[in-house]
């Protein structure tokens, strides 16, 4: 029998009540938020429930939302599967704006190492408990975050791009 979206559900109201919220389904995926200070619990409770075996984390990323109120302006998203019932789940946490941060799950996931250190690197997201968090793709004297939304899209000192050559001119003559 496949494992359908209200069981889900209903294990995880039962488990975890309130901190689990927003149950939807986004193109065939199954959708919730869970409150950050769970996202631990909540993740070792989806791998080791016999029943959702949601063994392997496919994806951990971070979304920037600055027009959100300040406890909602970044969101730590995970993607889980279960292979058995070939079953996916995606799992929303918002943080903090002014301090971004979360508990780490690489003590659980081995592979969310990189995946923690990358968003790190593009957010400035502190997962705590990690093991070597610091920048893995940007330069480590880098003091910005490049995926924030008030990071500048363009570099206003390059003098090596000449904008007509894009579509772009100073005056509409």
């Amino acid at each position: 029998m496949a494992l359908e979206n209200t069981a889900i559900q209903d294990k995880l109201t039962e488990a975890f009540g309130e901190n689990v919220f927003r149950f939807n389904e986004e193109k065939d995926i199954f959708s919730f938020e869970v409150a950050s200070d769970k996202i631990t619990a909540l993740v070792l409770f989806l791998k080791n429930d016999p029943v959702l075996r949601f063994q392997f984390l496919t994806d951990l990323c971070g979304i920037h939302y600055p027009d959100n109120e300040v406890d909602r302006q970044f969101a730590i998203v995970y993607h889980m599967h279960n292979w058995y019932d070939n079953k996916r789940i995606k799992i929303k946490a918002f943080i903090n704006g002014d301090k971004p941060e979360i508990k780490t799950i690489s003590n659980i996931f081995l592979c969310t190492n990189w995946m923690e250190r990358e968003t790190f690197d593009f957010y400035g997201v502190d997962f705590i408990g990690h093991p070597q968090l610091k920048r893995i793709l940007n330069m480590d004297e880098m003091i910005s975050f490049p995926m924030r939304k008030e990071f500048p899209m363009e570099d206003g000192g390059r003098t090596d791009k000449d904008d007509r050559f894009f579509g772009r001119t100073i005056d509409n003559c």
